[in-house]
């Protein structure tokens, strides 16, 4: 069985002609994903909550010849994922890859998170993913030829920076749920890859992404100083970045293309996650990340 395991895994995705889903398509990775799944021949479903921007990226492909279909979605909604692969099915009749690229920030003392803020961050960074795979697996799973599923998630998956505790919970899961969907999609000999994508701070919207807040998961109350001071660092950090969206978008098609799981393009982030590592197996306390120490 071990063997059959192996190759089934290590089977190309052919990429022209295939179809791709991508959400989050309007802006940052997802933006990226799309101008480069064009550039290799794909034909593509884009999603994005916002309209504006879904359009100009649909136009822009479409401009270039690419065949390219833009479904606004919300992507917390199951009814709206579902309706996005009903429309994936009806225009191509199948799906190839799926990039589970969606996502919004938040910051601020864990404690001082609003029960609106949860619901908003775990919606859009977990329960999206969790539609997604739900929803997409079984149709990618059907048609029996290689495919691929990529989860964006952060290196706040990872490690678990102070002051963005309901951004590292959403994202830390999504890590363990794409380790698992790999896992599985294993054990039943799927010729699905997975990978799971881990950047630290890249120059995209995400810092902004409150522009997009559903009216109903807005906060009655002015936000706390610790949340202004997590936006703060989260708008300085992301405008800093030194790894642009196009690189990471390469860095996860050549992922794709060699059917690693672990795609993390800050390579220096690896050694807080061998710190965190070592902390867990050898029982000490968690180690104060990004040079910080205790107050008081």
């Amino acid at each position: 069985m071990e063997r059959c395991v192996e190759r089934c895994v290590e089977r190309r995705v052919e990429l022209t002609g295939r179809v791709a889903v991508i959400t989050g398509a309007g802006s940052g990775f997802g933006r990226e994903f799309a101008r480069l799944g064009a550039a290799r021949g794909m034909r593509l479903v884009l999603a994005d909550i916002d309209d504006t921007a879904l359009d100009a990226i649909v136009s822009e492909l479409r401009d270039a010849g690419s065949e390219v279909v833009g479904v606004r979605t919300d992507v917390s909604s199951e009814p709206a994922m579902q309706a996005l692969a009903d429309a994936t099915m009806a225009r191509f009749g199948t799906v190839h890859l799926l990039f589970n690229n969606a996502g919004v920030g938040s910051g601020g003392l864990v404690w001082e998170s609003t029960p609106a803020d949860w619901a908003w961050v775990l919606g859009v960074n977990l329960w999206s993913v969790i539609h997604g795979i739900r929803i997409f697996t079984p149709l990618m799973l059907a048609h029996g030829e290689p495919g691929h599923i990529v989860n964006t998630a952060s290196a706040a998956g990872l490690i678990s920076a102070p002051n963005m505790g309901i951004y590292n919970v959403s994202k830390h899961a999504v890590v363990a749920l794409s380790e698992t969907l790999y896992q599985d999609l294993r054990a039943v000999n799927a010729q699905i890859g997975a990978s799971v994508l881990c950047p630290a701070f890249v120059p995209t919207g995400i810092s902004t992404s409150h522009r997009n807040r559903p009216r109903g998961l807005r906060n009655d109350t002015p936000p706390t100083s610790s949340m202004l001071a997590a936006q703060a660092a989260s708008v300085a950090a992301v405008a800093a970045g030194r790894i642009s969206a196009v690189e990471v978008a390469a860095m996860t098609f050549e992922a794709i293309a060699e059917r690693r799981f672990y795609v993390v393009p800050h390579a220096k982030i690896l050694g807080l996650v061998q710190q965190r590592l070592s902390d867990v197996t050898t029982l000490a306390n968690p180690s104060p990340l990004f040079g910080m120490s205790p107050q008081g």
